[in-house]
């Protein structure tokens, strides 16, 4: 193992059954992973998803955080060695890499890593090939309903809607002659990366910035994603 390797940060999303962010950020920190950001949100799993998972609800914690790359594979080598405890949180974890960190930060979360333990330091750490992609659209608040459908009748399987707020919406109105709401729905989906493309342009052109949904969609690569 190379240091390049052992010094490359990436990104956790993570989202899970509401409530259990707090247990599991614990875990996280078992397995060296120290730096989280929280946020909650909304599934849009079917009813016969959420009966095969044991869900009571669709409400979501999702836990976004940073961490060498050493430490998250000795994690998924654990959590696949387990798999009895593979949905104790009742979720997804995805795992993407970062085009830059500032230095510091990189080298601060990788010696916080190393200095703990060594464990993990075995695993196969060579990059597998990209198999998924996180879809992200933004849409005025009111149309993610109907973006679902749309993404669904495409080949999706469901998504995570997060509520938020547009910044900057003056900037943009500048160049174009579309109004942007300030309230916003962010829609993630995880989805195959040969299905992606069906997906992004049916969802866009129902939803797309021209239509009164203001949809902006783009997809980002997934180095991996498991069961938590």
């Amino acid at each position: 193992m190379n240091k390049t390797e052992l010094d490359r940060i990436l990104l956790l999303i993570s989202i899970i059954e509401r409530g259990k962010s707090k247990s599991f950020i614990e875990m996280m920190k078992k397995k060296n992973i120290t730096f989280h950001l929280q946020t909650v949100g909304h599934g849009t799993a079917p009813s016969e998803m959420m009966d095969l998972f044991g869900l009571s609800s669709n409400d979501k914690d999702i836990v976004i955080s940073l961490a060498p790359r050493r430490a998250v594979y000795g994690m998924i080598a654990e959590t696949e060695s387990h798999p009895g405890g593979a949905s104790k949180y009742r979720g997804l974890t995805m795992v993407l890499p970062l085009s830059a960190i500032n230095r510091l930060s990189a080298a601060v979360l990788s010696r916080t890593a190393t200095a703990n333990n060594e464990k993990g330091a075995n695993v196969d750490m060579s990059k597998s090939e990209n198999k998924y992609n996180l879809i992200l659209m933004s849409v005025n608040r009111g149309y993610s309903e109907q973006v679902m459908t749309c993404a669904k009748t495409a080949g999706a399987t469901g998504g995570t809607v997060i509520r938020g707020r547009l910044a900057g919406a003056g900037e943009f109105e500048q160049f174009t002659d579309i109004h942007m709401d300030d309230e916003k729905e962010i829609i993630a989906i995880l989805a195959p990366v040969g299905i992606c493309p069906q997906i992004m342009n049916s969802v866009n052109s129902e939803y797309g910035l021209t239509t009164e949904a203001g949809g902006i969609i783009c997809s980002v690569a997934v180095e991996n994603a498991f069961r938590i």
